[in-house]
């Protein structure tokens, strides 16, 4: 696996640096509106980066600082979603990129520049963290073209904001500002627009700085909890034992001997 690959006809672009990947939206002429091709290539992308064992995070963002996306090609409705069974195979495809997002196993960071409506929105509450800038728009306006939100993205959307602020969202299709994101739940931090990426990078490299098996379990941790349709089932005992598996990793060892000698622990994810 290379540290500079492209996916979705070159519309998904793939980087690593310092065991941190970039995944980069890579349509700006169209302000990275997804088609067909970069839902493919995203998951290829994400896919990729799962089976990187060395990696430590990832950072999902769109190309230039307009948009992160405005959502769908809606060109394609035309011709491949122009009724409800190609609306059902496409919608496959969208969710199980969403899904690969969402069950990767290293923690993903959306960088958000400018606009992130609808399937761009989509993908950054399938993201672990949201950082945006002040000028950034969000929304979901779907309504207004007279379509419906899936059950894995409306899942999503609940747990992650609540039910009443989900149906306002979709409700009302208001395209909104980032301080009424940040106070929805739907970002974690507002920066200046110019320190949108510097804020990411940085938010990056203090969780590549972690125990790497720590954060990966910290993740699946979190998405066993969440209620909804990939988590059928309860919390069980074998569940619980395994939040403890830690304690038997090399990681574990030098962390806390690392503390108690008061110097910084290099983590090597064993």
């Amino acid at each position: 696996m290379g540290n500079n690959d492209s996916f979705g006809e070159g519309k998904v672009l793939y980087a690593v640096t310092d065991g941190i990947a970039t995944v980069t939206l890579n349509r700006p002429e169209k302000l990275n509106a997804l088609d067909k091709a970069m839902w493919i290539g995203l998951a290829e992308a994400i896919q990729q980066a799962d089976l990187d064992h060395d990696l430590r995070c990832i950072i999902l963002r769109g190309a230039g600082e307009k948009a992160m996306g405005p959502g769908a090609d809606i060109g394609e409705f035309e011709t491949a979603r122009a009724n409800a069974e190609q609306a059902t195979e496409y919608g496959q495809i969208m969710h199980h990129t969403m899904a690969a997002i969402r069950d990767c196993r290293h923690p993903v960071v959306a960088q958000i520049h400018g606009l992130c409506v609808g399937g761009a929105l989509e993908l950054a509450i399938m993201c672990d963290i949201r950082i945006c800038g002040e000028s950034s728009r969000f929304g979901v306006p779907i309504n207004r073209l007279g379509l419906t939100m899936a059950y894995p993205e409306i899942e999503a959307l609940i747990n992650l904001v609540g039910r009443s602020t989900a149906l306002e969202i979709l409700f009302e299709a208001r395209v909104f500002g980032a301080a009424e994101a940040k106070d929805k739940g739907l970002v974690n931090r507002v920066v200046a627009d110019d320190q949108v990426a510097g804020e990411a990078a940085a938010t990056a490299a203090r969780i590549a700085a972690g125990a790497p098996l720590v954060n990966r379990w910290h993740k699946a941790f979190a998405n066993r909890v969440m209620t909804g349709l990939h988590t059928p089932q309860p919390v069980g005992e074998a569940d619980v034992v395994d939040s403890y598996a830690a304690f038997d990793t090399e990681d574990f060892n030098t962390g806390f001997r690392a503390f108690l000698a008061k110097s910084t622990p290099v983590f090597k994810g064993r």
